[in-house]
């Protein structure tokens, strides 16, 4: 059975973790002039083989009320848009 819609973790474990990398951080550079136009900006920290993508916001991001919703709603879903491996968008 497929998933319809990617909203359930892959589990898929990440053989080409420098590949996988690389994905999440070409979608990032995407994001990433949305973000600046409000005065913040996001920074990939880290990326693990169970699709766990690590990352930093910061500028107006880092205090703004509504940055969870950013992170999960917007960044998060992005990314499993374009990188189906990603389980899920943490910040640190």
């Amino acid at each position: 059975m497929s998933e319809c819609c990617g909203c359930t973790p892959s589990s898929r474990k990440i053989v080409d973790i420098e590949d996988f990398r690389t994905r999440v951080s070409e979608i990032i550079e995407k994001i990433r002039p949305g973000l600046q136009m409000d005065g913040g900006d996001i920074t990939l920290i880290d990326v693990n083989d169970s699709g766990e993508v690590q990352v930093s916001l910061t500028g107006a991001c880092s205090t703004c009320p509504h940055a969870q919703m950013t992170l999960k709603m917007g960044i998060e879903y992005a990314l499993k848009e374009e990188v189906p491996e990603v389980s899920a968008v943490i910040a640190v």
